[in-house]
């Protein structure tokens, strides 16, 4: 049985995450174009503010959702035979959870 809004709610993750992206990267390169940080220490300090490093923390969890929503689609539509689309996904799954650990 199909979810009444089972589409949608993938579909809203996937536009509301880029436009996160999308918001922070202008406003990092807006930042490094006012005031670039001229030190290691300084580049330390800006990301060490609270509201820097959780928007940080959103941006790569939104990275990590955009891609899970953007592959499993594709999957989905694309590989037919169950036993290998749960195969795929599960390497999916696998290879983004790895991409989060290198990251911690």
């Amino acid at each position: 049985m199909r979810r009444p809004f089972g589409s949608l709610v993938p579909w809203l993750i996937q536009r509301l995450s880029a436009v996160f992206m999308l918001v922070f990267i202008g406003f990092v390169l807006a930042h490094f174009l006012v005031d670039p940080p001229g030190s290691y220490q300084a580049w330390r300090s800006w990301v060490g503010y609270p509201g820097v490093s959780v928007a940080t923390f959103v941006f790569f969890a939104a990275l990590l959702t955009h891609a899970w929503v953007g592959l499993r689609d594709v999957t989905l539509d694309y590989v037919k035979p169950l036993a290998a689309r749960v195969a795929v996904l599960a390497l999916i799954a696998l290879g983004l959870m790895t991409l989060h650990a290198m990251a911690a």
